[in-house]
């Protein structure tokens, strides 16, 4: 607006009222002076009022860009994600120490949050539901244990303390095996994972601590972690699953650690070799029981559609009363072949073993052989179906079907 303009027709309005007012009252030059400079103020005074309500509108637009800004920030370095698994097992067992086993169980549903607090500093955590039900209450009113478990399997903090190493303090996976680490449905054949890392290698096992990851060379990557170890007494049969404390108020007398080496230089290729050492196997719960070695080794092979996984693995554990239970030797091994004739299908075959009472004179070798396929409807969705024959010495065998379905995201 052109105030000039505003002034004079203000001046006349003014003129033109004080005529109406009083016709013969003719104002004088310095009233007509004094109501200019009045008007001027006001006029000021509003110039002044709208540029302040500019700025502040100028204000709250900066601050509210700066608050989604930060907000979408935020939301990019957090992340989520999850897996789970549905099996119906229907087998027919035959011998005198042998069941059926005809279930159908939602094994597992998994949520993954993470956060990376700069490029350098994250966070990473694993909260499980197991078998869908931890806890009921009856038609009584009283509470009733359900099948399930609710576990926190991972949180922990990892920073690059530089370009090839990697410290991580809190709650990790243990770096043994194939399956313990990376173990969602999509990445392996067989509705059940196999024996071998159930029993001998307990997947899925974590402890607390420490752990440093260093990439020696292209190619060459070295792990080396302290951390808490296992309480396997002759309670538990010394089996080192049923050793698994999972760091809810477990016992810390004797410390553990874990070294591996990873070699991955060859593409399509991947050896590895895991040394597990702990001082006393029982944490100071049985005067008989000693240390306990774990050696592990496997190789995965990948040629265009064809793979090979094979895995060896070695308790030795010291102390008179594990030896007489004939379970200060322990190990197991398998071997499986697969096709994946494209992106949708895959066939496979596995014979697996494992002993828990290696030591011992009676015979107690579990054997499994497997063969089926999986149909990936998505990358990382799968349906599964196998067939498996189980051997159980001195006790009988069990076969049947298995069918799964899971998911990753």
């Amino acid at each position: 607006m052109n105030i000039k303009k505003s002034l004079k027709g203000l001046i006349a309005l003014a003129i033109a009222g004080s005529f109406s007012a009083n016709t013969f009252a003719v104002p004088t030059n310095a009233e007509i002076f004094d109501m200019m400079q009045e008007m001027k103020q006001e006029l000021n005074a509003l110039k002044a009022e709208n540029q302040a309500l500019k700025g502040n509108i100028e204000d709250v637009a900066v601050s509210t860009d700066e608050a989604i800004k930060a907000q979408i920030k935020l939301a990019n370095k957090s992340h989520w994600g999850g897996y789970g698994e549905l099996h119906y097992n229907n087998l027919e067992g035959q011998g005198p120490g042998v069941s059926d086993s005809k279930k159908i169980d939602f094994h597992r549903f998994v949520l993954y949050f993470g956060h990376e607090f700069r490029d350098d500093l994250r966070f990473f955590s694993e909260f499980e539901l197991e078998h869908a039900l931890v806890k009921d209450i009856g038609d009584s009113g009283t509470s009733e244990n359900g099948p399930g478990e609710v576990e926190l399997e991972q949180a922990y903090i990892q920073y690059d303390y530089n370009e090839t190493t990697q410290i991580t303090a809190g709650l990790f996976l243990v770096p043994v095996g194939i399956l313990n680490e990376t173990h969602e449905p999509h990445t392996f054949y067989g509705v059940e994972r196999n024996t071998v890392e159930k029993n001998i290698i307990p997947s899925t096992w974590w402890e607390a601590g420490a752990m440093v990851t260093k990439e020696v060379s292209p190619g060459l990557k070295l792990d080396v972690a302290l951390h808490s170890g296992l309480e396997a007494t002759d309670a538990k049969s010394y089996k080192p699953r049923d050793g698994r404390q999972k760091v809810a108020s477990a016992a810390a007398r004797s410390l553990a650690g874990t070294g591996r080496i990873k070699y991955t230089a060859i593409p399509g290729l991947e050896l590895a070799a895991s040394l597990f050492m702990q001082t006393d196997y029982c944490q100071g719960a049985q005067v008989g029981c000693g240390s306990a070695n774990l050696v592990e080794t496997h190789a995965i092979y990948q040629k265009d559609k064809f793979q090979l996984r094979a895995l060896y693995a070695r308790w030795d554990i010291d102390g008179d009363d594990v030896v007489t239970d004939g379970a200060d030797k322990q190990h197991g091994y398998y071997f499986e072949p697969a096709w994946r004739f494209n992106d949708k299908w895959g066939v496979f075959a596995r014979y697996e073993m494992y002993d828990n009472n290696d030591g011992g004179s009676t015979d107690t070798e579990v054997s499994a052989r497997s063969v089926g396929f999986n149909y990936w409807m998505d990358p990382t969705v799968v349906a599964k179906f196998d067939y498996v024959d189980q051997e159980k010495a001195n006790e009988g065998d069990q076969d049947g079907i298995n069918i799964g379905i899971g998911y990753s995201f």
